[in-house]
Order: C-alpha cells, then structure tokens, then sequence
C-alpha cells in the first residue's frame, strides 16, 4: 500500500467546529487540488484528537494573565491559522513511533506561540490593520500592547520547551528566535527603498520563516528518537517546506483583486521573490518600485493596481510558484529518504497544501 493510500483510507469528513488545515483544505478544493484536499481531509481525521488537545492548549494560553499584553496575544490566538508548524512537530514525532504526550505537545504549542509572536511584532514594524480576517492587535489594543504580548508569548514557549526536559531543544530554539530577530531587522534595515538583491532575500526568509520549520521538525524527529540522519533530513525539509511557504505568501500578495491591498509588502518595505524577478527583467519597473517603496503607502490607488499588473506582465508571479514547486520537490525528496507510512504521508500532504494555496 502507498503512503498516499495510508491517509485517504480514512473518512473524508470534517470533524464537526475543527479549524485546523481547514484553511488549506478549503483552497485547496476552490483550485482543483481535489487529491490534497482529500489528502488533508483524511489527515484532519486521522489526528482529530490530537489536533482538538493543541487547539485546546493554545486557547488556555495566557488564561491567567489580565494585563493589555496578554489580551493582545490571545486575540491574536483566538483567530485559527494554519498551524502548519505545530503539524510538523506532531507528524515527525510520530515518524519516530511517539504519539502526541505532554513533551510533544508542550513542543508543538511553543512553535505555534513563537510564531504567533512574530506575527504580533511584524503588524506592528508593518503598521499592519488586519491578519486573519480581523483587525490586527495592535489596531484592537495599541502598539505597546502587541509588542508586549509577542513577548509574552515567546517567554511561554521557552518555558514549555523548558518543562520538557530536553535541554538541546532549549538551547536550539533560543538559537532560532535569535536568527528571527535578525532576520527581522535585516528587512527593517531595507524598508523605504527598493533595492533588488536575490542574496538578501533568501537571507530574509531563511532566518524569518524557514528557520522555524526547521525547528519544528527537528525538535518533533528528536522527541520521537529518530536517528540523526533522519533528523537532519528532516531539518532539510523544513528548510525547503519554509522556503516553498513564503514564496507562496509572495505570489498571494500580488494576485486577486490588486484595488484592495495592492502590493502590501512593496508598500511596507519588503522585499519579495516576484519583485526582484520583475525588476531584473524590467530596469524602468525597478525605478517605479524604488518610487513607490519611498512613498512610505501614499500611492494613488490606480498607480498601485498599474505597478501590480506590470509586474504580472513580466511572467515573475508564475515563475515564483515555479520556484515554490522547486523547493517543495526537494523537500518531497529529502521525505522519500525517510520511512514510508501515515505519518511521512502527511508530511507529504502539508507540502503540497502549501504549495497549492492562494490566501
């Protein structure tokens, strides 16, 4: 039997109020990915349980604390993702045999909350007004507020790691928010100019983004006593899986209805795969961006939809998810060095989900 075969065994139903991979399902099946889709239905089925206790958790974080702060964090919580990087820790846990216990879950609910915590502090270096169809926590609660309950969050997710008794996963996790921040302030150090460099780039994502997924299935192949090829197999697929997700998040800025939030990230400062595709091909367009990043937002709204189809025009958005599908290939690959069943399976399912979103 395939490991594709493994998952779609399993009913394709939802549990009934389940959030989690429903967002990737739902895209999922709006573009045609009917296989992933299904793929993901059978995944949510087969780790109801589990997937119900982290939801579960994430909602009692915080619980007793009633400052500002912590209501900025939980309003942030309250609102689903994807949590595809607690997915992570739970599925090469259970690559090692180890089902969801207190170690693994504490593990998985601090990939969640430090992640969330970035969140907090990018809406506010961003002046961002809605994440997840609700208005931001710093729109609902203040700046301070946001900033303080990134930082509430991230203490938590160290001191759950800390319960775990695994003192490399500490040590290792201190390392990865460390490269966060300077990820961060490597593309704070860019914002309000428009200066097109692949190097800087992939530097930006790798300490942003890719370092967490690494983290997450790293920390989830060493709670399940994986042996460190596998674990440093793993760690690759993070890398490649974290890379193939933000190139996405790149492509969805710029596609849809560009009268809304028309080139987001070119207007808060950042620099994207599609743009630097675009600016390479098109010199004139370079200098537009440059104009338009300077403007610091206060761009006409038909000058912003004009920029947005001139980069379409250049072919950069499908060449993005052409690199996008180059990185989750390898991350496919490096899954094919590991055992075959449920749990690789999965693994397999969350890559081709992230490579198939469009929100």
């Amino acid at each position: 039997m395939s490991e594709h075969s493994s998952l779609a065994r399993a009913p394709a139903t939802e549990p009934a109020g389940h959030p989690v991979l429903e967002p990737l399902g739902r895209v999922s099946r709006l573009h045609g990915a009917a296989d992933v889709a299904s793929r993901l239905s059978a995944l949510r089925d087969w780790l109801a349980a589990d997937l119900t206790d982290l939801e579960r958790d994430l909602a009692d974080v915080g619980a007793g604390g009633r400052d500002l702060a912590w209501r900025a964090a939980r309003h942030l919580l309250a609102a689903p993702g994807k949590r595809v990087r607690p997915l992570c820790v739970m599925l090469a846990a259970r690559l090692g045999g180890r089902p969801f216990d207190g170690a693994v879950r504490a593990v998985a609910v601090a990939c969640e909350l430090v992640h969330s915590a970035t969140l907090l502090h990018d809406d506010v270096i961003d002046l961002g007004d809605a994440r997840r169809g609700a208005p931001t926590a710093r729109v609902v609660y203040g700046n301070a507020a946001s900033v303080l309950g990134g930082d509430h969050l991230l203490v938590d997710a160290l001191q759950r790691v800390r319960t775990t008794g695994a003192a490399p996963l500490l040590a290792s996790l201190l390392d990865v928010i460390g490269a966060m921040v300077a990820g961060e302030a490597l593309q704070l150090a860019r914002r309000g100019r428009f200066e097109p460099d692949r190097d800087a780039y992939l530097e930006v994502v790798q300490g942003k983004t890719a370092v967490l997924f690494r983290w997450a299935l790293e920390a989830g192949a060493t709670l399940g006593g994986l042996p460190a090829s596998s674990v440093v197999a793993l760690g690759e697929v993070g890398d490649a899986l974290g890379m193939a997700f933000q190139l996405v998040d790149d492509v969805i800025d710029l596609e849809g209805d560009a009268g809304k939030t028309t080139c987001a990230d070119l207007r808060e400062g950042k620099l994207t795969w599609p743009l630097v595709l675009a600016a390479e091909r098109a010199p004139t367009l370079a200098a537009r961006m440059r104009a338009f990043a300077a403007a610091d937002g206060d761009v006409p709204p038909a000058e912003a939809r004009a920029l947005v189809d001139a980069v379409r025009a250049t072919g950069a958005l499908d060449d993005t998810r052409a690199e996008a599908s180059r990185y989750g290939a390898r991350a496919r690959r490096r899954l094919a060095t590991l055992p075959e069943g449920a749990p690789r399976a999965a693994l397999e399912a969350v890559v081709d989900a992230a490579l198939a979103r469009r929100t």
